[in-house]
């Protein structure tokens, strides 16, 4: 390799030598974690168990010849591109917002300045940065004194200044000044690529709704072969039914024992709540983040672009003596116009803040720009006063120390300039005699107008929030107090957490944190997790990955980089974090209407299991796919979707499982023993098959129906409305199409006979109903029912662990 003489900042390196370094591999290739693959997305919902058994079935109907039975299909198709485009859209949006913040970069090769992309860039190439510009790939400066924004990287919002042979990071931006700098780290090397490197690994969705379906649909995957065997043989074989009619029954039985309708009901509802959110400027790149959020009890913020806006707004301005504020304003304003074109964070602020009150500058004949070396600017007027601006120490030199108590007056948050005419400037800009001070102007990070009501608003929804920055612990602090965060005053300074243990201690215990390193704040997100709580976290920088990585939902800014953007499941697309409470509340109308709805369908799932084992015994299985069509569709499928649909605000409580049986397994009971009826009294009254069919179906409905009433409590209008609609589709169904459904006309002895057994399942079904809903201080059912599937989870997570 080239000694460092011959890569200057005034040839820099030639084509030759570019070549060697492209054949070496020591190019800048992109590091940035990426979002999915669309095949990676289309692979994800196609190959699943859920379809898998479903296509499974659909080929066993094919066989018969029978093509209306395979309806059942059309929801497996319709769920997979639910959650294909969904997903895809989300990628494509995520890319785009990668793209327009990409930008070429100038580098020296055999003395010319070109523009290149940045994968282009190779080790040992001259970069030029200028004011705005991100450094592309670590280096150390060879010219220039530039100030360094380094908050992407470190969290900390106070710039640095760079000197010849200091280091500066990938990711980082010029605030002020000028830099030529030599690459000495390329591609997987550098710092920021270091830290994504550290999260390159996949993330589990935590969703109790997964998790949920997952175990209902591996479950049904074990009992549904065995199961549907011994249905078939005993139909076939033993019996010696038709083999089309055999197979249509138990193919019928097996599909009634898969949830297909809530996976689809689920998908719809989060695919409508992440639409919804989209049209809020919020992008939703995991559907089931939805749900995490609406249970979360512990949310992780970042200072920077998230509570506050990661700008600098002037809080006050005082003259000094004969001097008028309007004068100082006047004065600084002077100065920061006139260097305009390197002007940073500090004086687009003073800038704003003069014109807003009317300033006008002064024609300026000569300018003395900011360099991080002075700590100050300055310029000559055509008039000949000589304006200075900057911090008191550096303004005023010896002098500062009489001007302390009018300093300190100023707030805590508050960082104050001073500005004054001097007697003139040295060549290189060093101030000439002495000065005489105008006034002071104050700023300070600018809020978010919305923060405070933000963070009053989780405060009483029960939520914890906790303040994790890199910045200083005590400018962190009172940001935190200003806005209303619980314990602001009892801050950490992580810097002297020397052990993990320490970290893990104050991650229970305060919440306000600061000078925190990315792997400190993903400790913190770990322990608070292990503790049991649900978190997120939200950020904007590549100090925040780790962290955002391991949050149960974790919500990223636009205008971050692009790697915090890539692992987030959630995207503010307009960068405002005042849009929080409405993901949660959206979050919180999907869960709540989803557990209510999902009762109905595992009804069917329930007592589909339960008669197909029964049908073994007592054969034949009473039902055929096509009247599970209509049953699925009238009673479980509208109902549920429309009942997802309705305002719902309430926080999300309990276990989604366990909320859910408590409703549907007194129905699932009832049907069962409608239909055990059926099987053992029909004969008696000279029911044929046909016949009894259509008794089970006709029970059936009554007890959903009944199921409908109880959970759309207290019955609203709509509810009503709703209630007739369901009737009103099963009448249509049952009366105008019974050839479609293979259903019998009553005859005076089924409807007797119907009555009588309506009658026993629906008082069953609403006895279970009310001792399984009874508080818990009330009865001990429905805490047999919470252990019993607490024990349920527990067994499947262990077995998966195993795996």
């Amino acid at each position: 390799m080239e000694p460092e003489a011959q890569t200057s900042a005034l040839f820099g390196l030639n084509d030759e030598q570019v070549a060697q370094r492209v054949a070496a591999g020591l190019t800048n290739a992109n590091t940035d974690l990426k979002t999915k693959s669309i095949r990676q997305i289309f692979a994800e919902h196609t190959f699943t168990l859920f379809n898998g058994i479903n296509l499974f079935l659909a080929i066993l109907v094919l066989f018969t010849g029978r093509l209306r039975n395979m309806a059942f299909m059309g929801v497996v198709f319709f769920n997979m591109a639910v959650g294909i485009v969904q997903e895809v859209r989300a990628k494509q949006m995520v890319d785009r917002l990668t793209i327009l913040t990409a930008k070429q970069v100038v580098v020296v090769r055999s003395g010319q300045q070109v523009e290149l992309p940045v994968e282009s860039v190779v080790q040992d190439d001259i970069v030029l940065l200028r004011h705005g510009d991100q450094v592309p790939a670590d280096g150390v400066v060879v010219r220039g004194e530039p100030l360094m924004d380094e908050s992407l990287l470190t969290g900390e919002s106070e710039s640095v200044e760079k000197h010849v042979g200091d280091e500066l990071f990938s990711g980082s931006f010029v605030v002020a000044g000028e830099v030529a700098y030599r690459v000495t780290r390329v591609g997987a090397a550098g710092y920021a690529a270091k830290i994504n490197a550290e999260a390159h690994y996949v993330k589990p969705v935590n969703s109790e709704i997964m998790r949920t379906l997952s175990m209902i649909i591996e479950f049904a995957s074990i009992v549904l072969i065995p199961l549907g065997a011994g249905l078939f043989l005993r139909t076939y074989v033993i019996e010696g039914t038709p083999l089309v009619d055999a197979m249509l029954s138990t193919v019928a039985a097996m599909v009634g024992m898969i949830p297909q309708g809530l996976v689809l009901l689920t998908s719809g509802v989060l695919a409508i709540a992440t639409t919804r959110l989209g049209m809020r400027n919020v992008l939703v790149q995991q559907s089931y983040c939805v749900e995490t959020l609406a249970r979360v009890d512990i949310l992780c913020l970042d200072k920077t672009g998230t509570i506050t806006s990661g700008q600098m707004e002037v809080t006050q301005v005082r003259g000094v003596g004969e001097t008028s504020p309007e004068e100082a304003i006047g004065a600084f304003y002077t100065v920061t116009k006139a260097n305009a074109n390197d002007a940073n964070e500090t004086a687009r602020a003073l800038i704003t803040y003069a014109e807003q009150h009317g300033a006008q500058a002064e024609s300026v004949s000569r300018v003395i720009p900011f360099s991080s070396a002075r700590k100050y600017s300055g310029c000559v007027t055509e008039s000949g006063r000589s304006i200075v601006l900057g911090a008191a120490q550096f303004v005023l030199g010896s002098t500062a120390v009489e001007w302390c108590d009018a300093i300190s007056s100023f707030g805590e948050r508050e960082r104050v300039l001073t500005v004054a005419e001097a007697e003139g400037f040295e060549q290189n800009g060093a101030i000439l005699g002495a000065r005489r001070v105008l006034g002071f102007v104050a700023l300070r990070d600018e809020i978010r107008p919305t923060a405070a009501d933000t963070i009053s608003y989780f405060h009483d929804q029960g939520v914890n929030l906790k303040v994790i920055s890199g910045d200083d612990p005590r400018t962190v602090s009172s940001i935190a107090k200003a806005v209303g965060i619980k314990g602001a005053d009892s801050y950490v300074d992580a810097s002297t957490l020397s052990t993990e243990e320490q970290v893990m201690s104050a991650a229970l215990t305060k919440n306000v944190f600061g000078r925190v390193t990315p792997q400190q704040k993903r400790t913190i997100v770990r322990t608070l997790h292990s503790a049991g709580h649900t978190v997120a976290m939200t950020g904007d920088g590549v100090n925040d990955v780790l962290a955002l990585k391991e949050a149960d939902c974790s919500v990223s800014m636009a205008s971050g980089s692009a790697a915090a953007r890539n692992v987030s499941e959630i995207v503010l697309v307009d960068n405002d974090f005042a849009h929080m409470p409405e993901v949660v509340a959206e979050g919180r109308r999907s869960i709540n209407n989803l557990q209510r709805s999902a009762s109905l369908f595992l009804v069917k799932t329930v007592f589909s299991a339960v008669l197909t084992f029964i049908c073994i015994f007592l054969p034949p299985y009473p039902f055929i796919p096509v009247q599970m069509t209509l049953l699925a569709s009238a009673v479980i499928g509208w109902p549920s979707f429309a009942l997802s649909m309705e305002p719902n605000h309430d926080r999300v409580t309990g276990g989604f499982l366990a909320n859910v049986l408590r409703r549907s397994l007194p129905a699932s009971a009832a049907i069962v023993a409608a239909v055990f009826a059926v099987q053992v009294l029909g004969g008696s009254f000279g029911m044929d098959f046909a016949q009894r069919s259509t008794c089970a179906l006709y029970l059936s409905a009554a007890v959903g129906v009944a199921l409908i009433v109880r959970i759309s409590r207290p019955l609203t209008p709509l509810r009503a409305a709703l209630l007739v609609s369901v009737m009103g589709i099963l009448l249509v169904g049952c009366l105008g199409f019974p050839e479609f459904f293979s259903l019998e006309r009553p005859t005076v002895t089924m409807a007797l006979f119907l009555v009588a057994c309506a009658i026993a399942s629906l008082a069953l079904f609403h006895m279970l109903y009310e001792r399984l809903n009874r508080p818990h201080d009330e009865g001990e059912d429905g805490d047999r029912l919470s252990y019993f599937v607490w024990w349920l989870e527990r067994s499947y997570e262990r077995r998966h662990r195993k795996k």
